[in-house]
């Protein structure tokens, strides 16, 4: 299956792959062999349909490919809570099956916790690091933010619509160019609740300020108007081979109404 693309852009793609719980769904764009590969890791809960429009102006001239995590989207939810490690495994294993040897990773959010774990575990692997805020919290913040996390189940999710749907769309996904694909990925993010919370208290339970130091890989961190600019900062005092790039007029929704604007920061980091 794949989705229209402007003038040079490159189609996007959908598969599947499979995953060690059960298939992974990704979308992909771009031709083989140009320049490294692209990994973009989706924020929880969410998916890789949060990307569409970076895949196709970022495969221009390389390789990008969104999967789902494990449990979001169109990919199988694990048995149990997989925890920062699994997710992180279960990225690598889809490298591996896709043959992609050597990459580069971007991760909004969670997903970007995910690609640090996934440089920590196989540094030759990842070349280079982006992340789109960076969640820094102390134990004591951890434990609030996880006792907020708590599993709601459909009718709960569905009672609560009415009220979450007007926030998300005028306080939180604010940039977002396009109300029927606003409304999209708010749905994403409704799709099962419990697979939804453990990615959520994964990347909230995860020592990131205890992981960046032994980083080796160029990282670079987005640091737009949302709901972690008053953590992501505290990454630049743990970063040994990076920087934080502060975006004080975007947030989110940023991918679609700045698309052109953000692939040029990325290119200009990944090419250097």
């Amino acid at each position: 299956m794949t989705s229209t693309a402007s003038a040079g852009q490159s189609a996007v793609r959908r598969a599947y792959a499979n995953g060690p719980y059960g298939q992974i769904h990704y979308r992909r764009s771009g031709p083989d062999g140009v320049r490294s590969p692209l990994l973009l890791l989706h924020p929880c809960p969410g998916s890789g349909y949060l990307f569409d429009a970076l895949l196709a102006e970022m495969g221009r001239d390389r390789t990008v490919i969104a999967p789902d995590l494990p449990g979001f989207g169109m990919s199988v939810a694990p048995g149990a809570a997989p925890g920062m490690q699994g997710y992180a495994d279960a990225m690598l294993e889809l490298d591996t099956a896709l043959g992609l040897s050597i990459f580069d990773v971007m991760g909004y959010h969670a997903g970007g916790v995910v690609g640090v774990e996934m440089a920590r575990q196989q540094p030759n692997a990842v070349r280079k690091l982006i992340m789109i805020g960076a969640p820094v919290f102390t134990a004591e913040e951890r434990e609030t933010m996880n006792a907020r996390f708590a599993v709601h189940g459909p009718d709960d999710r569905a009672k609560a619509m009415d009220k979450s749907w007007p926030i998300f769309k005028s306080d939180f996904w604010k940039m977002g160019p396009d109300a029927t694909r606003t409304w999209n990925i708010y749905l994403d993010g409704q799709k099962n609740p419990e697979a939804s919370s453990w990615g959520l208290r994964a990347a909230v339970s995860y020592d990131l300020a205890g992981a960046l130091p032994g980083l080796t890989q160029p990282t670079l961190v987005l640091n737009p108007k949302d709901d972690l600019a008053a953590y992501t900062p505290r990454a630049g005092a743990y970063l040994k081979n990076g920087r934080i790039h502060d975006l004080p007029e975007w947030t989110h929704g940023m991918l679609d109404a700045k698309t052109a604007e953000v692939a040029k920061i990325v290119r200009d980091f990944l090419d250097r």
